[in-house]
Formats: C-alpha cells, sequence, structure tokens
C-alpha cells in the first residue's frame, strides 16, 4: 500500500483533458461525442487524440499505439486530465512493460486526474501503486446517460469540493475505516499474482461487474476467498452487477445470493445496491483515498 497517496490539484474550467482509448475499440461514436460534449459544457479544453476509433481487432489500436497515447498524456504538462473513452478489454496489455514502481505514472512532476472504470480497473490500480489517485467514474461512452446528481458528484470531486455519502443495503459488520480501491471484478481477479495487484491490507474493496452469469461470480469470489486477500480487507461496498442473470433452463443461483454466500460470513461490514456500476448510476468513487463503511446503516462515506 502507498504510503501517502496523491490527489491531482483540483481542475478548473479552461483546463486542457485528453481523451485516449486504451483499451477496447470505440463503437458508440453517438455516445462517445454526447460524453465530449458534457465535458465542454463545463469549460473544459477537450483534445481527442486523431486515431481514437482506429479498431485493431477487438482493441482500439496496437498495444504500443494505446500505450504511447497513455504516457504522451500523461507526460504532457498542459494535460491537467485523462479521460478514458470506453472499456472493454486492453489496458492490461499496455501495463506489460510496469513493474511496480517503475510504472511511467511515477515520471510526471504533476500528478493528474485518470478517470474511467470497468476495463480502466488495471490502470487505476496501477496509478495507485505508484501513489496517486484516480476515479473510477463514467467512461464518455456512458456519461450521458448519468442523473444530474451523479454527473455533479464527479464535477464536484475533480473539482476539489466533498462528496456526499452513498446510501445502500447494509448487511450488518458494524463499521470499519480504510482505503477506498473501487474496481470490476473480474479485471481485478485478472490482475491476481501481477505487479499491479495492490497489497490489500487496510482496504475497502467497491466491486462492480456487468455481464457476468452468477456461476462465475462465484467462481472469481471464491479464488478471492481461496487467496486468503479476503482476510486482510477491512469492508467490502457492492455496486450493481448489472445483467447478471440466471442461464435460461439451466439449474443457478441467483446473482444476489451467490454475493451473500461468497461474502455474508466474512464478519467485516459489507454493503450491497450502492449506486455504481456499468448501468446508471455509475457514483464517482476516488481511489486511494479514506473512506467509512458502515455496514449496519448501509453507508460508503469518502473523507
Amino acid at each position: 500500500m502507498p504510503s501517502q497517496i496523491i490527489i491531482p490539484p483540483p481542475l478548473q474550467p479552461g483546463d486542457l483533458l485528453r481523451v485516449i482509448a486504451p483499451s477496447g475499440a470505440l463503437r458508440e461514436l453517438g455516445a462517445f461525442q454526447r460524453g465530449v460534449e458534457i465535458w465542454r459544457s463545463r469549460g473544459y479544453k477537450v483534445e481527442i487524440i486523431p486515431e481514437i476509433d482506429v479498431k485493431w481487432g477487438y482493441l482500439a489500436g496496437k498495444d504500443e499505439n494505446r500505450r504511447d497515447h497513455l504516457v504522451s498524456a500523461w507526460q504532457d504538462p498542459e494535460c491537467r486530465g485523462i479521460l478514458c473513452a470506453r472499456g472493454g478489454f486492453g489496458s492490461t496489455r499496455i501495463l506489460e512493460e510496469d513493474k511496480g514502481n517503475e510504472s511511467f505514472f511515477v515520471s510526471s512532476p504533476t500528478p493528474k486526474w485518470l478517470i474511467g472504470f470497468s476495463d480502466i480497473t488495471a490502470l487505476l490500480w496501477s496509478l495507485y501503486q505508484a501513489g496517486i489517485s484516480g476515479v473510477h467514474a463514467p467512461l464518455l461512452t456512458t456519461i450521458a446517460d448519468e442523473p444530474d446528481w451523479s454527473l455533479q458528484r464527479l464535477f464536484d470531486w475533480v473539482e476539489g469540493r466533498a462528496l456526499a455519502p452513498l446510501k445502500g443495503n447494509g448487511w450488518g459488520g458494524g463499521v470499519a475505516t480504510g482505503i477506498l480501491l473501487p474496481a470490476n471484478l473480474t479485471v481485478a481477479t485478472h490482475l491476481f499474482a501481477t505487479p499491479i495487484q495492490p497489497n490489500m491490507d487496510g482496504i475497502i474493496l467497491a466491486f462492480e461487474d456487468v455481464t457476468e452469469a452468477p456461476y462465475r461470480i462465484d467462481r472469481m469470489l471464491t479464488q478471492w476467498r481461496m487467496s486468503g486477500v479476503l482476510s486482510k480487507v477491512r469492508g467490502i461496498a457492492l455496486g450493481s452487477f448489472s445483467r447478471c442473470e440466471v442461464p435460461q433452463n439451466v439449474p443457478s443461483f441467483s446473482v444476489e445470493e451467490v454475493l451473500r454466500d461468497r461474502l455474508g460470513d466474512l464478519s467485516i461490514p459489507i454493503v450491497s445496491d450502492l449506486p455504481f456500476g456499468h448501468e446508471a448510476p455509475n457514483a464517482a468513487l476516488p481511489v486511494g483515498v479514506q473512506a467509512t463503511l458502515d455496514g449496519d446503516r448501509g453507508i460508503l462515506d469518502i473523507f
């Protein structure tokens, strides 16, 4: 765990933001353009890389090109924040050359905002390993679907204002304070045994996922249990598990039953049904900051 997390300087209208596509190929062009306009309507200068719609199989270009776009944006002294176009898959491929503290994220004299979720989990966790806080928040292809309060929450955080607590369904377990580490469950599971996997001591995990059958969620959470990692965390916040329905004509637990079965006996605070994940609302969650999880009252509060 980083000894101290750096929160980038607050954004201000007029700041330059760079748009990159570090993961999957951009398909939702209309949604993407609406997302860009949301940031521009707030007064930000939004610069889009020329290769934003390049496709290399299911990826948004070859690995070296996507990595170069990320490195260029990170090292650009004029750029104050990086907006990720979409998720999908691919961010882990451009992190293969990084080895812990040798990450290029430590090379910028002025840390900047990195905003995204889903497959961007890998970049957010890599940034956290470098001691810098990013934001688990809507992508440019999803932000236009957010309700006004969720949009305001994101802008509040990156512009230097406090966040209101989030309310969910408390499972009990008391109250815990720790370092908030949001993630897509599938991506986080595939970071096991890599340099990107953080130390989980004192962590409050925040998980969400999409289009994973209940048995797949079960398999991933069983791996987390068997690894011993869940014995170290202080609490678990659960967002939406969208379109994780039971397959037709197949005996199955529901995803809610799987979550209860695999997490309910950990004797730590757990809160489910929090408003973040793949289907709006996707409330912004800072990475690596102090948070309190109240498993009795069902509240996640960011310091």
